[in-house]
């Protein structure tokens, strides 16, 4: 395998259309468009998300292998998002993937979503060491909450998810209860900087072995939230940065002692993470405290890698592509891909 490849990564599972080109591992470009459309309605609106990824994927493409500074022609390989994700959104990507694959008579790799944002960790960057294996991955995101044993590149297994909601979602939900704009766990984060964390108690899942559960919480959250505005209407404005700091507190803490249970079950002191809740800064202060304390080696993604990107998809595609593991043009775009 030339350690040179030149890779197309092509990312479109929800709101964000990206393209990215690596060599190797090294990334050359990584172009994101985000879809600022769905702010007004609280959410991803599906029909929109796909509607722009159409209007997106051609100038991000475009961009991507300009900033490169390569030639279409100097392409080895196309890698795309199979899922899962929104079916518009992927068919979007993947059948652009496919043409384009097809104009250049160059490999096409399928990827799973979820498995680029733990392979993320094995793209090329200044200052950050790359796991070793086997290590523990926490992947969190809008829609996945999982602890997964990375083996190697291409052999994982899930040992806990979500059996309900993912932390991601807490987060938005959340947020929208106290009236925030979405995306908004960003906000949450932000605000909670300045808050207590201990100022509000919520109820805690009792969920068994390392799966997660995360209905309850949100449930906790509007009850008490819409009780006390009922009492006092200026509730949320006079105690906005120590309900973000409680929120944020309560969901951390629950990803964090299913990381310790996993790891007193496993006894795999290498621990990443991985997914948009990967960028949250309290997450990531409290994991390198528990790092400390628990003498585990930590491996947290740059910022760029976090949230959804095709450098991810471009490092995972790499990795199927060594093990010959070609799609062809039958494949189609699924929303529930397993893992």
């Amino acid at each position: 395998m030339n350690k040179d490849l030149v890779i197309l990564g092509i990312e479109s599972s929800c709101d964000d259309t990206s393209a990215a080109v690596l060599r190797g591992s090294k990334v050359l470009s990584n172009v994101i468009a985000n879809q600022s459309i769905h702010e007004k309605y609280g959410g991803v609106v599906p029909e929109l998300a796909s509607r722009a990824h159409q209007q997106n994927i051609i100038p991000v493409i475009d961009t991507a292998i300009k900033k490169a500074k390569i030639k279409k022609s100097e392409i080895d390989l196309i890698a795309y998002t199979k899922g899962p994700g929104l079916l518009g959104s992927l068919l979007v990507g993947s059948s652009f993937a496919k043409s384009f694959s097809l104009a250049l008579n160059k490999p096409l790799v399928a990827v799973n979503h979820m498995k680029a944002h733990i392979l993320a960790h094995f793209i090329d960057q200044e200052n950050h060491t790359k796991p070793t294996f086997p290590f523990l991955c926490l992947t969190v995101s809008g829609g996945h909450t999982q602890i997964v044993i990375v083996k190697n590149h291409n052999d994982m297994e899930i040992i806990g998810t979500t059996i309900d909601d993912a932390a991601g979602e807490a987060f938005d939900k959340s947020a929208k209860v106290l009236g925030l704009k979405y995306p908004g766990g960003p906000l949450i984060d932000k605000y909670g900087k300045n808050g207590n964390i201990n100022a509000f108690t919520f109820g805690k899942p009792k969920i068994k072995d390392l799966n997660f559960s995360f209905s309850g919480l949100k449930t906790s959250i509007l009850n008490q939230v819409n009780s006390s505005v009922m009492k006092n209407p200026k509730f949320i404005h006079e105690n906005l940065n120590d309900l973000c700091a409680s929120i944020q507190h309560s969901i951390v803490k629950i990803l964090l002692d299913k990381v310790t249970k996993a790891i007193s079950q496993t006894n795999i002191k290498n621990i990443a993470i991985a997914g948009g809740v990967s960028a949250n800064s309290y997450f990531r202060k409290e994991l390198i405290k528990l790092s400390k304390k628990d003498k585990l080696n930590i491996y947290i993604p740059k910022l760029e890698y976090c949230t959804d990107n095709a450098a991810m998809i471009a490092i995972a595609g790499k990795y199927k592509y060594k093990k010959n593991e070609t799609a062809d043009y039958s494949e189609s775009a699924n929303a529930r891909l397993s893992f």
